[in-house]
């Protein structure tokens, strides 16, 4: 099971829009365009950070680059 895990972009924290929770759980997320798709191309699609609420498990995806992963502290 994967480990849960904190985001932040700069300064800013990044929390869940649904529940409030700041553990995620991280995972890369295909974006997949009709073209691509049409055309087998569907490789070279852009990809996304996806991160998964621990809570709720609402889904975030965000293209920023600079987003940061953070190891939570052991509960």
């Amino acid at each position: 099971m994967a480990k849960p895990v904190r985001a932040s972009l700069g300064e800013m924290w990044i929390t869940c829009q649904v529940c409030k929770s700041d553990l995620f759980r991280e995972r890369g997320v295909k974006l997949n365009s009709t073209g691509g798709e049409l055309f087998n191309l569907a490789w070279a699609d852009e990809t996304a950070t996806g991160l998964i609420c621990w809570r709720c498990g609402y889904v975030h995806l965000f293209v920023n680059r600079e987003i940061q992963l953070h190891r939570a502290p052991k509960s």
